[in-house]
């Protein structure tokens, strides 16, 4: 048995992991890397023939672990891609918005000496996704599926986002029985709506993200004490508007299920809440659907008060009309709107109409890349540039990690240490920048376990 690391080594974008028996070859997550210029040219060169991958696995939807999915299928992949039910849903609505987004991007053009040329090119087109849904065959968590005579698979629950899942494989060569889990991304604990990480059974190899290495999250509040604060601060004292920039997928779900918790309990006046971005809107019903995936805290709120993610003067925006009309609305309000970092979409414009606004607040929930917009907002540039207008800065700008989906530091050490460092032969750590490898490796290292910062392209024999 063989893997092979090629994607997500020592950075955090593009996983992709090639497990090789005697005769079958399966592919565990096929994710966009974007994390270089020459992102196009290097999503489109497999380092292997894709009509020669038997299988791909999924482990959950983010665009960096499902978004070169469809690009497989256009080099000639011809096999079946196994997920969870939650996971293809998602994954279908990402990938469709994905070329959404390759497509505006194509659109673009820019004038030249002879006229105009359109932009890049997509990596992918909407009857390319179509085709990788086509090829989706669902299980439940939990529950083993054969693949064939001597593999056999388990969807283990990992939170992080709905339907996520670590891969537990057992593969039989030689007569002889060995086990390799893929982590996928690991959530934490006590996250709004999804369920906590489940333990792995032990296994002879795990292949485990680092993504949070070395670091722990920081914020001693809880997510309602932390959005009751902002939100009093922002729109209550002083009667102004308070603009979210978020994920669509996940972490707006997380927003609006603690905003009606703490609208419920009364802690807060109910203000006006707008949900502004139509894959929210979506993707909520996606939460909908598998409801039963939800962790028992909401759960017991839909029993009690009824549907998590809609509460009175709470409204999902679809049409751009109905988005343009916010920046009429005077009265307080929340903005909850796409995308995260500020790199396009509708919280653009809101950013324009808001951000020299005395009493707007911008709070960030998630990651921001180095060079993103937001980015420079949080480092406390002065000005910004947003359609060719230079825009000074006078909104309030806050920062919070509470709403992470990934476990820190502290949580990536357990959910390892459910492994027994003399019966485990070999932990490979990948997504992670090279940093949070090596400060996982070496507490790993502390307890006793075997690690591996995992290289791109090199092959590991797995005895």
């Amino acid at each position: 048995m063989k893997l092979t690391i090629w994607g997500a080594a020592r950075q955090v974008t593009g996983s992709m992991h090639l497990l090789q028996t005697d005769n079958y070859n399966i592919l565990i997550d096929c994710g966009l890397d974007y994390e270089k210029d020459t992102w196009l040219e290097e999503n489109e060169a497999f380092p292997f023939s894709p009509p020669d991958i038997d299988l791909v696995i999924l482990t959950h939807a983010h665009i960096d672990h499902s978004g070169n999915l469809p690009t497989l299928i256009r080099f000639g992949f011809e096999g079946q891609i196994l997920c969870t039910p939650a996971t293809a849903d998602l994954t279908e609505l990402l990938l469709l918005d994905s070329v959404n987004i390759f497509l505006s991007k194509q659109r673009k053009k820019r004038r030249g000496k002879r006229g105009f040329s359109e932009g890049p090119k997509p990596l992918y087109l909407q009857k390319h996704v179509m085709e990788t849904v086509d090829r989706f065959v669902t299980i439940g968590f939990n529950k083993s599926f054969r693949i064939n005579g001597q593999i056999n698979l388990t969807f283990i629950p990992v939170g992080h986002l709905l339907g996520a899942a670590a891969a537990v494989l057992s593969i039989e060569e030689h007569g002889i029985t060995k086990t390799i889990a893929f982590s996928g991304d690991i959530g934490r604990k006590n996250y709004p709506v999804l369920q906590d990480p489940e333990s792995l059974p032990e296994v002879d190899y795990l292949v485990c993200e680092s993504t949070y290495g070395g670091r722990n999250h920081k914020s001693t509040q809880t997510v309602e004490e932390l959005l009751t604060e902002t939100v009093n601060e922002a729109c209550i004292k002083s009667p102004g508007r308070l603009i979210i920039p978020a994920f669509s997928v996940g972490r707006t779900q997380a927003l609006v299920y603690s905003l009606n918790r703490i609208f419920s309990k009364g802690m807060l006046p109910r203000i006006k809440v707008f949900v502004d971005s139509p894959l929210a809107g979506y993707a909520t019903d996606i939460f909908r659907k598998h409801h039963a995936l939800l962790n028992g805290e909401a759960q017991d709120f839909y029993n009690q008060l009824g549907d998590e993610f809609e509460f009175e003067n709470l409204d999902y925006i679809q049409d751009m009309n109905a988005s343009k009309a916010i920046s009429n609305y005077y009265e307080p309000c929340i903005i909850i709107s796409s995308a995260g970092m500020l790199e396009g979409g509708r919280i653009q414009d809101h950013l324009y109409y808001n951000i020299s606004n005395y009493y707007c607040t911008i709070l960030f929930i998630g990651y921001c890349a180095k060079g993103t917009l937001g980015h420079r907002l949080l480092r406390g540039d002065p000005v910004i540039n947003l359609r060719h207008r230079e825009l000074s800065v006078f909104a309030t700008i806050k920062q919070t990690d509470l709403f992470s989906g990934h476990g820190d530091h502290t949580d990536l050490i357990n959910f390892v240490k459910q492994q027994n460092p003399k019966q485990i032969k070999k932990v490979f750590l990948v997504h992670g920048e090279t940093t949070a490898m090596e400060a996982f490796k070496t507490a790993l290292c502390e307890e006793s376990y075997a690690v591996e910062i995992a290289e791109k392209g090199r092959t590991y024999q797995l005895d």
